[in-house]
């Protein structure tokens, strides 16, 4: 199993301090967020796309290229790219450069993002939502599949015999569909024979068990082998020395952007208790101490057989030497012991330079 770290680049008050860092520093937080997940040889690092003040990443694939030159082999991911209300030409042009960057490490996570904003802001009308998805998804394929396309759509200029340039190092280049649970979207990954990233922020993931169950009987019946198409499972998490520290430094920052987004939407805003239950073995919150966290990868596993876990560690801003120990757990005993247990072999980790193992060691003694 591939074991990873996607963000979504949050920058909010610290619920503890009200300290707010500033866009210039938290985006460098996020890249030594990224060197280290590296270092430590996780698999995956995934940034999303967002168009709001709380969060500090409109451009994924700029912030990827960034890590890309100070890392050398996790590979880097939108988490998701809002193919909706973007242009899938530059959404290919930009991760093709990208994977050119990375020497081969690039991939899109494709989705219709989790808030609206870009749509206005791209001048989308939100009652196309879905035909916008389909349609972009569409010629993203077609762009990866040949360098010369022919294409036309009701929402984007056609495409007469055009050429698309840069061309990726991976051939195709990956691309995930991100799902957050509803059978059509998960029909139309299997159907496409194309990976699925399927998001769990909630309840009990064995609710999620058919939703998987069905993309692996979708993808078989349009004639795709589904043991050829990786599920990942996308959570929330966060992992410090004890199992009362993790939960006590976790629920903050959950309570103040679970809160702030509920009474955007009209949901119940979150309780301790409530929190407390979802950090059961049976609940979808991965935030504990490393053997809890290791537990419940493996139950999850035993309900997906999925071949990538990703873990949102900063679900609400904490402090940066916090999230670099909770990656370091990741990264040195987690990952390690689900490796070993479901057999898979660990990568080779690079030797840290010593500023960045100095670093990391002060990152760990601060959270601790």
């Amino acid at each position: 199993m591939e074991i990873g770290i996607y963000t979504f680049a949050e920058r909010t008050p610290d619920a503890a301090t009200g300290h707010l860092v500033s866009a210039e520093q938290r985006l460098a937080d996020l890249l030594e967020e990224m060197e280290l997940a590296d270092q430590l040889g996780l698999d995956v690092f995934g940034v999303g796309e967002h168009h709001r003040p709380d969060y500090v990443v409109s451009s994924p694939a700029v912030v990827l290229a960034a890590g890309a030159a100070r890392t050398k082999r996790i590979r880097l991911t939108s988490a998701v790219s809002v193919l909706s209300s973007d242009d899938p030409v530059r959404v290919f042009q930009d991760f093709a450069t990208l994977d050119l960057l990375s020497k081969g490490r690039a991939e899109i996570m494709a989705g219709r993002g989790s808030f609206i904003e870009s749509f206005p802001l791209f001048g989308f009308d939100l009652d196309d939502y879905d035909e916008l998805f389909v349609e972009k998804l569409e010629l993203l394929l077609k762009l990866r599949e040949n360098e010369k396309v022919e294409w036309s759509g009701a929402h984007r200029a056609a495409i007469r015999g055009r050429s698309v340039y840069p061309r990726p190092v991976q051939d195709p280049l990956p691309v995930w569909v991100a799902v957050g649970g509803t059978p059509q979207s998960v029909v139309r990954a299997a159907t496409l024979g194309l990976p699925m990233a399927l998001a769990i922020i909630g309840g009990e993931p064995e609710r999620f068990k058919p939703m998987v169950d069905l993309y692996r009987e979708a993808a078989k019946r349009a004639g795709h082998d589904p043991a050829t198409l990786p599920v990942s499972i996308n959570s929330h998490g966060y992992i410090a020395d004890t199992s009362r520290q993790a939960s006590d430094e976790a629920y903050p920052p959950y309570l103040e952007v679970m809160g702030r987004i509920g009474r955007e939407r009209g949901w119940s805003p979150p309780t301790r208790a409530k929190f407390e239950a979802e950090r059961s073995k049976r609940g979808a919150l991965l935030v504990g101490d490393p053997q809890e966290v290791i537990d419940k990868i493996l139950y999850e596993h035993e309900l997906f057989a999925h071949q990538r876990f990703l873990m949102q560690m900063s679900v609400g801003t904490m402090p940066h030497p916090k999230i670099m120990h909770s990656i370091e757990l990741l990264g040195t005993v987690v990952a390690p012991a689900v490796r070993k247990a479901l057999g898979v072999a660990s990568p080779a980790v690079q030797p840290e330079p010593a500023a960045s193992a100095e670093r990391a060691e002060t990152a760990g003694a601060q959270a601790r």
